[in-house]
Order: C-alpha cells, then structure tokens, then sequence
C-alpha cells in the first residue's frame, strides 16, 4: 500500500512537472503566461538568455499597459538581469522627471508607498502591476531613472503644439527633452497612420506630444549612461515607444550611435520575420465593441483635454 503510493506521488509530480515544462515551452493559455521569442520566432528561457541581451546597453520592453503576462516578465527579466555582474539600473514611463527626488526617497526607505503614490502621481494600476519592479529595486539597491515628461505639459503640448515650451519657465522646460526632432521619419508615418479623429492639424500638435515622450525618455536613459557607462538600463514602456526600432530607440540612437540596444515586444502570434525579441502573451479583450461607446470614450478624452489648464 506505501509503494502504492509512493508511485502515485511520483506520477502526479511527474505530470505536474510535464505541464509546467510544456507551458514554459510554448504554451500561454492564460493572461498570467507569457513566452519569450527570439526574432526568428525560436523560444528562449530567461536562464538562458542569448548574448544580446548581457551584451545590451539598454533593453526596451513594450508592453500592453495592465496586462499581467507582459508586466510579470518585465518583473522576472529584472530579476533575472540582477544575477550578472554588471551593474543594472530601472528606467520607467511611469514616472516623470519631476518625481524623481520623490522616487528616490521612497527607494531610500524615507517615505512610504502611500507618499510616493501621491506624491510622485502614480499611474491608476500601481500597486497591482508596478510595485513588484519597484521593490525589486529597491531591495537590491538598484538605481531607478524616472524618465517620462510631465503628463500635464504633455497635455498641453498636444493641446497648443511645441510652440508651449517657450511658455515654460527655466525650471520647468528641465523636465522634457532640450532637443527634440519631429521631422519626417517611419516612426511619424506610423503615428499618423494610427490617428483617426480629429483635423490635421490638431493631428500634427499630436504628435508633437507624443514625439516629447519618446525624446525625454530617450534624453533621461542616455544622460544617465554617460554618468554611469558601466551600467545596463532595462526601459519598460508603452509597445508604441518601442518596437520596431522606432520611437524612444530612434531618439536614444540619434543622441548616443555606439549604444547597443535590444528591443522586447509583446504579440500573441510569434512570427520568423520579427526585428524585435517577442514576448508571447494573450491579445487584450477588445476596449470596446460598439462603435458608440468607443466614441462616447474618445468625446469624454477630449473634453477632459479641453479642460486642462494650460498656461
């Protein structure tokens, strides 16, 4: 009767084994899963990363904002990264320049969660998708770059076009990049090619705000090398930001040529033609299914866009 179950033990673990080894081989069944790719589509677990990444001088990983797969990866690839011997520091969209005193005294353990949250304006899904980087760093003493412009000068940017930085004051044009290039460029086709309301021109100021995210992050990340060469930077980011090479990878390039750079993005379809690593995940639930909702939605952004104080 022991051997009995003795061998039953050992079969259930055996399968249990089995299913944990196929969902780490390919399978993502649930919003919690996820399956790193190489650009060629072949699989690859985080104990075994290939050279570009302990080569990299920045990693960018796009995500899905809110989903858990791709935001328990960013978690696990820091983890992961920590056991080299080359130092590592967190860049986040998260946080923006202006918060960085706050951020660093919540990593310095001077204020707690509730402070920082507040004060730093943490974005709505924090503690449940955020936090797990965030203490990571901070038990390890890892430095965290809060990288992003202002989401209110960003606002008004896109409300009044570039030509609001000259309404700033010294101290405040610090917080976004010095300089910033919204010339022809794939990235900027991409852009355009994504916008379906509003006129031209409104379309062009738009841009313009978007163009003021990727080149601040972009400027924080290479400010930041400079001062610490030696240093491995892991970005986590909105997927538009990043893939494809473009958008805060075009700006960092644009400043700093020499820097390696390797570029994860999320997709629920692995394909051989990729230029980017690939995080396999499940696609998010569709935001909206009838057409009046999504405008219902897109009317209530603009009006609280229109309500924006801007100097």
């Amino acid at each position: 009767m022991q051997k009995l179950f003795i061998f039953s033990l050992i079969a259930f673990l055996s399968g249990c084994s089995s299913t944990s080894k196929e969902l780490n081989n390919n399978e993502v069944t649930s919003f919690y899963d996820y399956q790193l790719a190489s650009p060629s589509g072949s699989f690859i677990a985080l104990n075994s990363l290939p050279n570009d990444f302990s080569d990299a001088d920045v990693i960018l990983v796009g995500e899905w904002h809110t989903h858990a797969g791709i935001h328990r990866f960013q978690t696990d690839l820091l983890k992961s990264t920590l056991q080299s011997s080359k130092p590592v520091a967190l860049s986040m969209e998260q946080f923006s320049r202006d918060s960085q005193a706050i951020l660093d005294q919540y990593l310095g353990g001077e204020i707690g969660e509730q402070t920082l949250m507040k004060e730093a304006s943490a974005w709505p899904n924090y503690e449940s998708d955020y936090r797990p980087l965030i203490e990571l760093a901070k038990t390890n003493q890892i430095d965290v770059i809060a990288s992003n412009a202002p989401k209110p000068q960003v606002r008004c940017i896109g409300r009044n076009g570039l030509e609001y930085l000259n309404r700033l004051d010294d101290d405040e044009r610090l917080w976004l990049a010095s300089d910033i290039d919204t010339s022809a460029s794939p990235y900027k086709e991409k852009f355009m090619a994504s916008m379906h309301h509003g006129s031209p021109k409104q379309t062009k100021k738009q841009f313009e705000a978007q163009i003021i995210w990727d080149e601040t992050m972009a400027e924080s990340i290479t400010q930041y090398l400079k001062q610490k060469p030696n240093t491995q930077v892991i970005h986590i980011a909105g997927k538009f930001h990043t893939e494809g090479g473009l958008g805060t990878a075009q700006s960092i390039l644009r400043r700093s040529p020499n820097l390696k750079i390797v570029i994860v993005t999320p997709t629920d379809e692995i394909t051989s033609g990729s230029t980017d690593y690939q995080l396999k995940v499940l696609s998010p639930p569709a935001r909206y299914i009838k057409k009046e909702n999504r405008m219902n939605a897109y009317h209530a952004l603009s009006k609280r866009n229109n309500d924006l104080t801007c100097k």
